[in-house]
């Protein structure tokens, strides 16, 4: 009776242990080009400007207005990233593993 008490034990350490660590579910191999869906035109736009804005000579500019381009550039990176679905999900373990839990007690 004892050892199974550990047993059970150190599977729910184990258990709950693995609840703390993220799982990254990605796909690793990336679409053919061909069949990439094409970017948004505001997308293209919003490269074009940051391609401007590194292009630019910043020695001349007074620190007001590299602080207004640091922002700007700031703006455009968060716009660009809402178009840009990796298709990438995150979930934990123990998550995992209770929605496992939950399929098998309920099959």
């Amino acid at each position: 009776m004892k050892k199974m008490k550990k047993i059970a034990i150190c599977l729910l350490v184990a258990c709950l242990s693995l609840a703390f660590i993220p799982l990254q579910a990605k796909e690793t191999t990336k679409p053919a080009s061909a069949t990439e869906a094409p970017k948004p035109a505001e997308v293209t736009v919003l490269e074009l400007r940051i391609s401007e804005i590194n292009s630019m000579d910043k020695s001349k500019l007074s620190t007001s207005e590299k602080k207004e381009l640091r922002k700007e550039v700031k703006e455009i990176n968060k716009k660009a990233k809402s178009y840009h679905h990796d298709g990438i999900l995150y979930m934990s373990t123990g998550a995992v593993i209770l929605i496992i839990i939950l399929i098998f007690v309920l099959l």
